[in-house]
């Protein structure tokens, strides 16, 4: 089967902008706490969200980029980025120049980005006058527009797991030999559509992001955006590549349609998704170093989860090291599955385990697994699994492979 690299790779989120900012903070397992959103708009009982705080991406040209973000310009007929293509586009450009992409590979590459709520909150009107509405979901297209990416763009957008079938896609795109590159990711920005529906469903922690903890009370969501350089083996050969971080080896979707929001107790379908994972990768369980779960902070999402990964480590998973992101970052909605993927690829890369967000005597006993606090851990392994669920039940994990030579 066509094994296929991690190139290059680029991130923007609460932690800064850049991979190697990312690295260091992960590092280094700072208390992050969210920010009170100066949004006028957002009446809600808990505006707490983990801002990004950049501004325009490197080159913007109003007069060649055409999406409309009037938050962003006291002109409404100014042509801007929306907020979530900004993010989008600040990793994509670090990822297609990480991986030393020349502009004609990259203008035959293939674009693919899951978000969960696009430019939702940041386009006012349509740029056509002939539309009755504004698009949202132009994230895709805004990258490869700007990165002059031919190759086609796709958007995925099923929720919180969004960016992890993204990713599941571009794997089979370049496997099938529909594409020999893929720059593929996830992006989201602050909404107040989604800071309301979680406040008005009583899911926001007014602490900060806390899984696995026995106080936890709810998710807080962030800004962020990933974006990995995904290629064939013989692609990257034959342009010379010598180092890669990673290879993404395996993904596994499923659906339980159990509830519009709640996860199904029992976590069968969660569990199929780590097991057909595994399979697609051809690896076992025995082979996995590291995990980074889904993990939001929410009670029963945090508990099925935990058992779920039990079941599939079985009594490995006291000692199995996992690494809780959304406890720096929030929870970046359909961006976490990308933001999951680049952290499992740089814990293999870097073979280091950071440390988690201390959670002192705090851990919750349903949550029975092992997140190594303080100090970074040796790597043991040669494999990370990442999983990402969403509203409606929709599963996605995948696995990747250290590099090789």
């Amino acid at each position: 089967m066509t094994e296929v690299l991690i190139t290059g790779a680029g991130a923007v989120s609460c932690l800064g902008v850049g991979v190697e900012a990312m690295w260091r903070a992960l590092c280094a397992a700072p208390d992050s706490r969210p920010q009170r959103v100066g949004d006028p708009g957002a009446r809600v009982r808990v505006p707490l969200f983990h801002l990004a705080g950049t501004g325009p991406p490197p080159g913007f040209d109003p007069d060649r980029d055409t999406e409309t973000d009037p938050d962003t310009d006291a002109d409404p007929d100014a042509h801007v980025y929306g907020r979530a293509s900004r993010l989008a586009l600040t990793a994509a450009r670090e990822a297609v120049a990480d991986a030393g992409l020349t502009s004609e590979e990259t203008a035959r590459s293939t674009v693919v980005v899951g978000t969960g709520g696009g430019n939702t909150e940041r386009t006012r009107r349509p740029l056509d006058p002939a539309l009755p509405y504004a698009p949202s979901y132009t994230v895709a297209s805004a990258v490869a527009t700007a990165l002059g990416a031919t190759g086609g763009a796709a958007s995925a957008a099923n929720a919180c797991a969004a960016s992890g079938y993204g990713l599941g896609m571009a794997l089979d795109m370049i496997r099938a030999g529909e594409a020999e590159v893929v720059v593929a990711g996830g992006a989201e920005a602050y909404a107040r559509v989604t800071l309301g529906c979680f406040d008005r469903m009583g899911a926001v922690d007014p602490h900060a992001c806390r899984p696995f903890h026995r106080d936890r009370q709810g998710t807080v969501f962030g800004e962020g955006a990933a974006v990995l350089v995904l290629e064939s083996a013989r692609h990257a050969r034959r342009r010379g590549v010598r180092r890669h971080y990673a290879k993404l080896a395996g993904a596994g979707w499923s659906c339980d349609a159990h509830h519009l929001t709640a996860p199904e107790p029992g976590g069968e379908e969660i569990q199929r998704a780590m097991a057909e994972a595994l399979a697609d990768a051809g690896t076992s369980a025995e082979s996995v170093g590291c995990v980074v779960p889904h993990g939001t902070g929410t009670r029963l999402n945090d508990v099925v989860e935990s058992r779920v990964l039990g079941a599939v480590f079985g009594e490995r998973v006291a000692r199995l090291p996992v690494f809780s992101l959304k406890a720096l970052l929030g929870h970046t909605a359909g961006a976490a599955g990308a933001l999951g993927a680049l952290t499992a690829a740089l814990v293999l890369d870097r073979g280091t385990v950071p440390p988690n967000v201390a959670l002192g005597d705090g851990q919750d006993p349903d949550c029975r697994l092992s997140l190594p606090q303080h100090t970074p851990l040796r790597l043991t392994g040669r494999h990370a699994l990442v999983n990402a669920f969403a509203f409606g039940g929709n599963n996605v994990s995948l696995v990747l492979e250290e590099a090789t030579p």
